[in-house]
């Protein structure tokens, strides 16, 4: 298929790093469409890890196209320190191009990011203080200053030193904290600008023009569904569109161009942050699973909340991207337990739903209904053909599908790109 859509199809940090790197050496182009340096990609490849943040994971392959599209918050500080950290590790990063029209995240941006959360108190929403809220908020209030803007020094000093005295404005007023210097983000700003316009381009005309010529196209997506500004659990969401929507407008093309559209989970659930989590598992059993999968933010560093696979949820993220398949990863974590869990529905005050709820007070009071399966105990991290699970496993996955609805197309086994089992082609 010409284009491919990688999806988290949970609350992130699903494993999508891996499948996205697998899938990037089949493609031509890899396109990150929506959020900011808040998200984070590991990469394993050789016994060699890579941190992605805000850099498309299709970078370490040299031959590819790698696009930030439109619908990314650009934070060049941290693209620069990304940059360096690669070459110094031999990766070649020409062939990274960033869309004139992201939006760029200033330092009073990460500063009101901060003092808000704080402000909140026991309300807060577990941002990452990136900035990415506040530089999406400008955005919407038309009043956000975009890359291509920046090269013009003249008007980017305009519009900069306009928007600097309103956050300082702000920033003193409302929470009593200090201001910027307008002429040293300024001067900053544009040394940035300097390493970095060599990167900017018209993004939505190479991706246009590569899926015209019928290229491989790598739709790489971040955080995840339930994490969705308008789908997800608000207020404990992101403020992108981290759906396969998300990436019409934030990557420039039409729905019509999405073909394959890949949904990746892991094989139990977890959650970074706040926010109701209705088969979270507060308890040895969470905590075994998150010791065995190693269950910290790539970006953050927090502990994740773990619990078992929800089916409920991955129902509903399934129909609101039209998921085509699924992508199960970290089968190899649920090795050595005697019984696995399966959420097959929410119990609400003596009714039984089976739809995910929109309203997150409702979610709350939802207690899981579990179908139990039997569980395996063999070591399966060096399986590469899925007729060699073990049958407690293949079982545990033809469960996923029935209930989901959905086929699941490609397993993974551990973190390296040979400990994956594709049973579907997707390039």
């Amino acid at each position: 298929m010409p284009s491919v859509v990688v999806i988290g199809a949970q609350w992130g940090d699903e494993g999508k790093g891996k499948i996205i790197d697998y899938l990037a050496g089949k493609a031509h182009v890899v396109v990150r469409a929506q959020g900011g340096n808040n998200a984070g990609h590991t990469v394993i490849v050789e016994d060699k890890k890579y941190a992605f943040h805000l850099m498309p994971s299709g970078v370490l392959y040299k031959e590819k196209l790698n696009v930030i599209a439109n619908g990314v918050v650009f934070d060049p500080e941290g693209f620069l320190k990304e940059v360096e950290v690669l070459e110094g590790q031999g990766i070649d990063t020409s062939n990274i191009k960033i869309d004139e029209r992201v939006h760029v995240i200033f330092p009073y941006h990460k500063k009101i990011d901060a003092l808000e959360e704080e402000a909140r108190g026991e309300a807060q929403i577990g941002t990452t203080k990136k900035g990415i809220g506040p530089c999406y908020m400008d955005k919407i209030e038309r009043s956000g200053i975009r890359l291509g803007e920046m090269i013009d020094q003249e008007t980017f000093k305009e519009r900069l030193f306009h928007q600097v005295d309103r956050k300082n404005s702000i920033i003193e007023k409302i929470y009593s904290g200090e201001g910027f210097n307008k002429e040293e983000i300024y001067e900053t700003y544009c040394e940035y600008v300097e390493k970095i316009k060599k990167y900017v381009a018209d993004t939505t005309i190479l991706v246009h023009d590569a899926l015209e010529e019928e290229k491989k196209v790598l739709f790489e997506g971040a955080q995840g569904t339930l994490l969705d500004i308008d789908l997800g659990t608000y207020p404990y969401v992101t403020s992108s569109h981290p759906t396969s929507g998300g990436f019409c407008v934030g990557a420039g093309v039409g729905p019509n161009r999405l073909d394959e559209i890949m949904g990746v989970v892991k094989a139990y659930t977890t959650r970074v942050g706040l926010g109701p989590f209705p088969t979270e598992e507060d308890n040895e059993t969470g905590d075994l699973i998150r010791k065995k999968g190693n269950e910290f933010g790539t970006t953050t560093g927090r502990p994740r909340r773990c619990g078992w696979f929800d089916g409920v949820m991955v129902k509903y993220t399934a129909r609101v991207n039209g998921l085509t398949g699924i992508s199960l990863m970290l089968l190899d974590v649920l090795s050595g337990f005697e019984k696995i869990k399966i959420c097959t529905g929410y119990e609400l005050e003596g009714k039984v739903l089976q739809h995910f709820p929109a309203n997150i007070k409702t979610l709350g009071k939802c207690k899981p209904i579990y179908e139990e399966v039997d569980g395996w105990q063999e070591d399966i991290t060096k399986v590469d053909k899925y007729e060699d699970l073990p049958e407690n496993a293949k079982n545990y996955i033809a469960k996923i599908e029935a209930y989901v609805g959905l086929p699941v197309k490609i397993v993974s086994v551990g973190p390296k790109r040979n400990q994956t089992i594709v049973r579907e082609t997707i390039f």
